[in-house]
C-alpha cells in the first residue's frame, strides 16, 4: 500500500527531513536509498557541490536554486544515516555550525576588533588551530586537510598551513624562480625518456603552481575552470567554422585549426 507524501504545508526543511526518513524506511522506503552508506553517497555530495559552482560560474540563478536544493539533500541524507546509527541528527548538524560561526566571528558576535581583513583571516586560522588542538589533532598541522579534496585545492591548503608557521617562499619572485626550476627538471626527465620520473616532476610543478596561486590569492580550481570554459568556447568555434566549410576536425589539420583558434581569440578580444 502506497502512503501519501509528507504534507506540503509543513515547513520546507521539515518536509525534506520527512521525505528522507520515508525514503530510508526499512519497510516501505526506496530500495536504492535504503542501501546507501556514507561512503556510497559521498561522491554524489562532491558532484553536487561542483554543480553548484558550475551554476554560479554560468550566473544561472534559477539553476543555482535547484543545485543548492540538491546539495541540501546530500546534507539531509548524511544526517539521516547518522541519526539511524544514533550518532547525530540534522538538528545537531545545524546546532554545530551555528556554534562554530558564532565562535569564529568574535568581531561580529563579541568584542574582538580586527584591524584589517588580513588580521581577520589570521584570527580565523588561529581559532581553527585552537579547535584542532581541542580535538586532539596535533600530530601534524596537516593531518586534517582532507585527502578527498581536488588535488590542486589540497595543495593550496597544505601550503597555506605550512606558510602560517613560516615555511613559505618570501616573495612571488621566489615562487616563480622555484617554478622555473621545477619545469627545467620536468624537461630534463622528458628529454631523458624517463616517464615515471617525469610524472613525479609534473606533480612538483603543479604543487609550485598551487603555491603561486595561493601567493597571488587566486583559487587555482576557479582559474582552471575559467580556462576550461575558454578552451571549450574556442574549440566549438573551430568546429563551427569547419562545419561551414563542410569539414569536421578529423578532416582538418593543425595549421587550419590553429588559424581558426586565433580567429576565436581575436573575436573574444573584440
Amino acid at each position: 500500500m502506497t502512503r501519501p507524501a509528507p504534507p506540503a504545508d509543513l515547513r520546507p526543511i521539515d518536509r525534506l527531513l520527512a521525505i528522507m526518513a520515508r525514503l530510508r524506511d526499512r519497510e516501505d522506503g526506496c530500495p536504492w536509498d535504503q542501501q546507501q552508506t556514507f561512503a556510497t553517497i559521498a561522491p554524489y555530495t562532491v558532484e553536487e557541490a561542483y554543480e553548484v559552482a558550475d551554476a554560479i560560474e554560468r550566473n544561472d540563478l534559477a539553476d543555482l536554486k535547484e543545485e543548492l536544493g540538491d546539495l541540501l539533500l546530500q546534507v539531509v541524507f548524511h544526517a539521516r544515516m547518522a541519526e539511524e546509527q544514533g550518532a547525530f541528527d540534522f538538528e545537531d548538524v545545524a546546532r554545530a555550525i551555528n556554534d562554530k560561526m558564532v565562535r569564529r566571528h568574535p568581531h561580529v558576535f563579541g568584542d574582538e576588533d580586527y584591524g584589517s581583513i588580513a588580521a581577520q583571516k589570521a584570527g580565523w586560522e588561529e581559532l581553527k588551530a585552537q579547535e584542532r588542538q581541542k580535538k586532539g589533532r596535533r600530530e601534524s598541522l596537516l593531518d586534517d586537510v582532507p585527502v578527498g579534496l581536488p588535488a590542486l585545492t589540497r595543495a593550496v591548503k597544505l601550503s597555506r598551513r605550512a606558510a602560517n608557521v613560516g615555511f613559505v617562499w618570501p616573495t612571488v619572485q621566489d615562487v616563480m624562480a622555484k617554478l622555473h626550476e621545477e619545469v627545467e627538471e620536468l624537461v630534463h626527465e622528458v628529454d631523458a625518456g624517463d616517464l615515471e620520473k617525469a610524472r613525479e616532476e609534473m606533480g612538483d610543478v603543479l604543487f609550485v603552481v598551487a603555491n603561486l596561486a595561493r601567493t597571488l590569492d587566486v583559487d587555482p580550481e576557479d582559474a582552471l575552470r575559467y580556462t576550461n570554459a575558454k578552451f571549450g568556447r574556442r574549440f566549438r568555434y573551430i568546429e563551427q567554422k569547419l562545419a561551414e566549410r563542410g569539414k569536421s576536425p578529423e578532416q582538418s589539420d593543425l595549421a587550419e585549426m590553429d588559424a581558426l583558434w586565433d580567429e576565436a581569440k581575436a573575436a573574444e578580444r573584440a
